[in-house]
């Protein structure tokens, strides 16, 4: 049978085994009027806050998120403008992580250019940026953008998906690592809570990862959180608007009933995704729908993976520098070595090595950066699959890749 996976821009026909398990998270429907809903949920909160004469940072994720910022922050920004705090009073701040800011055409495709036009939009910069220690967590200082700490009102705003190490995205993750300086994004992904049983899908209170990215948040935290689920074309069927814990509580909740799917046993072969775009714009990213691969991966299994990686590895990035170095997927895991810029994706990259042969499609990188990875590069999806039943075995397809979470049970 023929089954569809999400790959770059458009999407990937290929054929698989007519007994293969296909997963897929429940069918969503999106809201009738995304924006009015937007505009609801924010309404009450908004009023809480005495807008009038004070200054507003609102926080948006990057360019590796699938957030719709078209749909949210426009009745987001106008609530706003009606409660006294126009474009004067406003900062759009992304929320980068450690990831690269975005050129001035990427702003304007993630925002809109109306709003660029508009409003102030500046991007953070876990090295260059100005950061401000809002205090400790673990007795390890947390820095964060001090754009955001010198606000009147701070607002945040996500994409709540099932996170591979961090349980899930949205939340708390807006402010660390998204307007962390470097120190303290290293801290929260450091290798030991990385290699933590509990640093995995949707597990939250156990999480070492989210546990200290929850308590840096609250050590300032927004005053509103704007957190969205969407369905599988970037609709969104959901808002969940409030404050920190609760309100992205609410959100994990509803993603975990419509993304979290059981499947029987462990496969031989898992054909997998990193989501399309824009969550496979590299290698970097593409890590994520590997692991979520491995979660249904029997021990010498095979992950076939289609990710468009368009921007590379990146290359000449931390993750980029890391891959040159190792050899062998031990060292890309190095237990208990000391924390490195991007070394948290190497370490699971490495871990994913370890439990299986990756073959990788893609139309954004060279067989040599494939190999650099220690991956195998493949022309064609169906062909590689083929090879690899050629013997037997069962067969899992993840369409969506780590968008929605496979997880085994007894068959």
């Amino acid at each position: 049978m023929d089954v569809t996976l999400a790959y770059g821009e458009r999407d990937l026909r290929v054929a698989v085994p007519d007994d293969a398990v296909v997963v897929e998270a429940a069918v969503l429907t999106p809201l009738p009027d995304e924006r009015l809903a937007v505009a609801e949920a924010v309404g009450t909160h908004l009023d809480r806050l005495a807008l009038r004469g004070k200054r507003v940072a609102v926080v948006f994720p990057d360019i590796t998120r699938p957030m719709p910022n078209r749909t949210v922050l426009p009745p987001l920004l106008a609530e706003l403008r009606r409660r006294g705090a126009g474009p004067d009073a406003v900062l759009l701040l992304c929320a980068t992580g450690t990831h690269r800011v975005a050129s001035d055409a990427e702003l304007e495709w993630l925002l809109g250019p109306d709003i660029v036009r508009t409003y102030r939009v500046e991007q953070h910069d876990a090295v260059a940026s100005a950061h401000v220690e809002i205090g400790r967590v673990d007795r390890v200082a947390v820095n964060i953008d001090a754009r955001y700490v010198d606000a009147d009102v701070r607002i945040v705003t996500g994409f709540v998906e099932p996170h591979f190490f961090a349980g899930y995205s949205g939340g708390p993750k807006a402010v660390c690592p998204g307007l962390a300086d470097l120190a303290t994004v290293l801290e929260a992904h450091s290798p030991a809570r990385i290699a933590d049983p509990d640093a995995t899908w949707t597990v939250l209170d156990t999480n070492p990862v989210h546990t200290f990215v929850s308590a840096a948040t609250a050590l300032l935290p927004p005053d509103l959180s704007v957190d969205v689920a969407i369905d599988g074309a970037g609709r969104v069927s959901a808002v969940f608007a409030g404050q920190l814990p609760g309100s992205h509580r609410e959100a994990c909740d509803h993603v975990w009933r419509t993304a979290v799917r059981s499947v029987p046993g462990r496969f031989d072969v898992v054909v997998t995704t990193n989501g399309g775009h824009p969550l496979d714009r590299n290698l970097y990213q593409t890590v994520k729908g590997m692991a979520a691969a491995e979660r249904v991966l029997r021990p010498g299994g095979t992950i076939v993976m289609a990710s468009s990686c368009i921007d590379g590895l990146p290359a000449g990035s931390a993750f980029d520098h890391l891959l040159r170095r190792a050899r062998t997927p031990e060292e890309l895991v190095r237990p208990g070595g000391q924390a490195a810029p991007d070394g948290w994706q190497t370490q699971v990259l490495g871990r994913v090595l370890a439990q299986g042969r990756v073959e990788l499609y893609s139309e954004g990188l060279t067989d040599e950066e494939v190999a650099l990875a220690q991956l195998v590069p493949i022309r064609d999806v169906s062909e590689a699959l083929a090879r690899a039943t050629a013997r037997g075995g069962r067969v899992c397809v993840l369409p969506r890749g780590p968008l929605t979470v496979a997880t085994p049970v007894p068959a």
